[in-house]
């Protein structure tokens, strides 16, 4: 199977599936050197894990990681540092009545025509439990990227948007609630309707905006290897994804140019930022900013007509502990994943020049 690396110096291979003995990673190219807090990585660990709160999924895990190589006295080495985490609340039971047939908008049909062979139990390797791995490699990015700073909170569940500009909002209130908005008037809205949806047997999409600041001036390359590019695949690899936007994003074609250009100042940041911090593929030090589209989770506790492998029509009805909206838990996913991108081109912008 291909497409299990991600990253051209720092990068990141995750293996495992959803119910194996345990996931895990392997970071190839971080620098030695870097001085690493791992409560930082407990901290974003737990942030993603499953069953820590009444509005996610309730499979129980602690999600612990437990690192084997590439990490000395509490420094990075610069040799590959290997991890895994143990999965210990895998109930397979609840999928067993869909090992013969496909669940609507997973991956259970294309995984099957494509390899011939596919792991049912909970989606395999196709499962978003393998974003656990990705959480952790992300923070160990972050500790790579020093005065970076990576937030990022959910704005919408449903059709509840949060209005308020980031410029406005307390970061620190992210954490808060359950939910992850900073606001806490549009949260309590989100949290009802989420509650309401799951009453329901049913599910709900979302967004997540993320803001990077203090990015550097020049990460990114000018033709196939934009830094928004990678972004967007970043963001699009994440599970339930279905859409990428950065700076004016779709708004800015509705938009003249007279209205949409960013004009200098005279230190070469800009009086707008509608660029979103990155022009001509290239970061500009403004601040980049980014919304990424969550879909609604596709298993459902509702009756559901489908095909089996034979392609006879059928019946299923969604089973085990699923998200009513996967918004929450992901923020900490989108967060690792800028993190391993900006850290990638942290390291291949030293090649630029001499």
């Amino acid at each position: 199977m291909a497409g299990n690396s991600f990253g051209t110096l720092f990068k990141l291979t995750t293996f495992g599936e959803s119910h194996g003995e345990a996931i895990g990673g392997i970071i190839d190219g971080c620098p030695a050197g870097v001085e690493l807090d791992l409560d930082l990585v407990e901290r974003d660990m737990q942030r993603r894990r499953p069953g820590q709160s009444s509005i996610v999924t309730q499979r129980k895990e602690p999600d612990t990681v437990q690192f084997f190589s590439g990490i000395f006295e509490g420094r990075t080495t610069g040799t590959p540092i290997g991890f895994h985490i143990v999965n210990t609340n895998q109930k397979s039971k609840d999928y067993g009545h869909i090992k013969d047939s496909y669940r609507p908008s997973h991956a259970d049909y294309t995984y099957d025509q494509k390899y011939g062979v596919r792991d049912y139990r909970g989606g395999g390797r196709s499962s978003a439990r393998e974003t656990a791995s990705r959480v952790a490699a992300g923070a160990i990015a972050k500790q790579v990227l020093k005065n970076i700073k990576i937030n990022a909170f959910v704005d919408s569940v449903g059709d509840i948007h949060m209005d308020t500009p980031y410029q406005e909002l307390d970061f620190d209130n992210i954490e808060s609630n359950d939910v992850r908005c900073p606001d806490s008037v549009f949260a309590e809205k989100m949290i009802t309707r989420i509650k309401e949806i799951r009453k329901e047997g049913d599910t709900i999409g979302g967004t997540v905006m993320c803001v990077l600041q203090n990015v550097p001036v020049g990460l990114g390359e000018p033709v196939f290897d934009k830094l928004h590019a990678d972004l967007g695949k970043a963001m699009l690899s994440i599970n339930a994804v279905k859409g990428f936007e950065y700076g004016s994003g779709f708004d800015g074609a509705r938009m003249k140019g007279s209205d949409h250009n960013d004009l200098f100042n005279k230190d070469g940041s800009t009086k707008t930022n509608m660029s979103g911090g990155i022009q001509g593929g290239i970061s500009n030090g403004m601040d980049i900013y980014f919304r990424v589209a969550f879909k609604p989770v596709a298993t459902i506790m509702q009756n559901q007509p489908t095909i089996d492998k034979e392609g006879n029509e059928t019946e299923m009805q969604g089973k085990g502990r699923h998200d009513p909206c996967v918004v929450p838990r992901a923020v900490p996913i989108v967060e690792a994943m800028a993190a391993l991108v900006l850290a990638d081109y942290l390291l291949i912008n030293k090649t630029s020049k001499l």
